[in-house]
């Protein structure tokens, strides 16, 4: 009986259908570059290793930092009992008020004259996917020019909004600084009515940034050559340390009259990181014209993640609403920005103490968590390989990696890997 039934087993399996190969045999391998910094980190065993990939502030003991201010306004809505229903598609209504006037300023025209059509979104990535997927569907130019470098999410978010990339100069690899007459004539030569992404502030990867007076040659070039300007800002107030200086870009351009789309992030100023809390606005004509963007804004929501998590944007609500959390934040936000600068100066010092080869001061001028070092790849291998040290492999760093017990042996393995004595 068992032999019997061994042998009608393949022909009972042909007759209902069992398959032979998996039905996803022939997804290949995908490749996600950041975690691949933070994997080799994690496995390394040495007690002097360094992990400066992450792109997360942390603190002078290099552990990730909640703000006593969140702390508080935690404490806060834990007292209030709120309850967990859903959220209207485009957020809760306190937290897109209060992020349109730390972005745009509380006296800016579009708030005023109610022309700010502004949604909550999943962080900043979020806040690029709707705001991509918005001109997808609407803006009559389908390419976007981003800087080169750029964030990396960048791409993959435009491409899946079904707009094609292109590019414009950004960085000088002779200067490591910014190469703005490049940058110019790229985004000169572009055809009338492109996209222009730009980094409000802070610009990921490298940290530099158009001064007030090029941001201004550039709002020019913009307007005559009627580009639409996409404004990425996930750092505000981390940057400089001055909520206002951050945002002078977004600002000024609104001044002179630019019908402005705008991504924000809370993320990195606030340390909400996995709240997934952001923001993307549009500077509308009219109120009309805000209601019908509204209204879209809504159907490309909808389908994609229904509505926005609740807790983040509470968190951000409660700080700035009120008048002493909101200052306590400020204090707080200078103070991250203020210890980034702090080893920016003492790696820079180190570098120069060390009579490291080459020109250092991009170290200090840079701007924010991040900074390109001028590093080449074969250094940043020889930095894993020798002293446990991990970057991507540009050379990117994120200077809150770094702290007062680990600035030198990282200056000083640099150095040696600049000398080809590592």
């Amino acid at each position: 009986m068992i032999a019997l039934r061994a042998a009608l087993r393949p022909a009972a399996r042909a007759r209902i259908g069992v398959r032979t190969v998996s039905v996803w045999a022939n997804v290949p391998q995908g490749c996600v570059s950041s975690l691949g910094v933070t994997e080799k980190f994690k496995a390394d065993t040495s007690p002097k290793k360094i992990n400066l990939g992450v792109g997360a502030y942390r603190d002078e003991n290099g552990k990730p930092y909640v703000l006593p201010s969140v702390q508080a306004a935690e404490d806060a809505l834990y007292k209030e009992k709120a309850d967990k229903e859903y959220l209207p598609i485009t957020g809760l209504s306190s937290f897109t008020k209060l992020a349109a006037e730390l972005a745009y300023g509380p006296d800016s025209a579009p708030i005023k004259e109610d022309r700010l059509a502004i949604t909550q979104t999943l962080s900043g990535t979020g806040a690029l996917r709707v705001g991509m997927a918005f001109l997808g569907r609407f803006y009559p130019n389908k390419t976007i020019y981003l800087p080169s470098p750029t964030w990396g999410n960048h791409i993959p978010c435009a491409k899946d909004s079904l707009l094609e990339v292109k590019h414009y100069k950004y960085f000088d690899k002779d200067t490591v600084g910014l190469d703005f007459a490049g940058m110019k004539a790229d985004i000169e030569a572009a055809p009338e009515g492109s996209i222009i992404l730009l980094h409000a502030c802070a610009h990921n990867p490298t940290g530099i940034d158009p001064t007030e007076a090029q941001w201004k040659e550039l709002s020019e070039i913009v307007k005559r050559k009627k580009h639409f300007p996409f404004f990425d800002m996930a750092y505000q107030g981390f940057a400089s340390g001055d909520i206002n200086k951050d945002a002078f870009a977004v600002r000024y351009f609104v001044e002179q009259g630019h019908q402005i789309l705008l991504c924000q992030s809370f993320a990195k100023n606030i340390g909400l990181y996995g709240e997934r809390v952001g923001a993307v606005s549009f500077v509308t004509a009219d109120k009309e014209e805000k209601a019908r963007v509204d209204s879209q804004l809504k159907i490309i929501i909808r389908p994609m993640y229904s509505n926005p998590p609740v807790h983040g944007a509470r968190l951000v609500s409660k700080i700035l609403g009120s008048p002493e959390l909101k200052e306590q934040w400020l204090v707080e936000v200078k103070g991250m920005a203020d210890r980034i600068i702090t080893m920016r100066e003492k790696l820079y010092n180190k570098l120069v103490e060390l009579n490291t080869p080459g020109e250092w001061g991009h170290i200090k001028s840079q701007i924010g968590m991040f900074s390109f070092t001028g590093l080449k790849p074969e250094q940043v291998d020889k930095l894993a390989e020798k002293a446990s040290i991990y970057l991507t492999r540009d050379g990117r760093i994120s200077m809150a990696g770094l702290n007062s017990s680990n600035v030198e042996y990282f200056a000083e393995s640099v150095s040696k890997a600049v000398k080809g004595e590592l």
